[in-house]
């Protein structure tokens, strides 16, 4: 029983430091409230707002790539990455926003380099690499 105590304190001490560390590595690149609202104007976004209905944005991720089209100012039609995982793909959903990993959202943009993407169901991506938009105009 001893033996038993002795290995959960050396697995608690071993989480405290990962995550210490975790902590300590998100700061240094910006994590901080002050960080975040001072890098925030530096992102290239792009807003709901913009989007029209029938327009197309593909989204790469460090894991996926999803293709969104726009229906109107509040639903998407989502295929890719999770969505084509879980068999679900397509799927017509909300979109609140962007968020840097956390709880803060950016809810008026629909993609931004380096934040992660929210879906309604409360799936989000891991941080998004590049972005495309395609006006509906311009398809095929």
């Amino acid at each position: 029983m001893l033996n038993f105590f002795y290995k959960v304190e050396i697995f608690s001490f071993f989480i405290y430091i990962i995550n210490v560390r975790i902590l300590n590595s998100m700061l240094k690149i910006g994590y901080s409230l002050e960080k975040i609202i001072e890098n925030s104007s530096k992102l290239k976004e792009v807003y709901k707002a913009d989007l029209r209905i029938g327009d197309t944005v593909i989204i790469s991720t460090k894991n996926s790539n999803y293709s969104i089209n726009v229906l109107d100012n509040a639903y998407y039609h989502v295929s890719g990455g999770w969505f084509d995982k879980k068999g679900v793909s397509p799927k017509i959903i909300t979109i609140p926003g962007c968020t840097w990993g956390g709880k803060i959202i950016k809810k008026n943009i629909i993609a931004a380099c380096g934040m992660c993407l929210e879906f309604g169901n409360h799936i989000v991506t891991t941080p998004i690499r590049k972005v495309y938009l395609i006006p509906y105009e311009v398809r095929n």
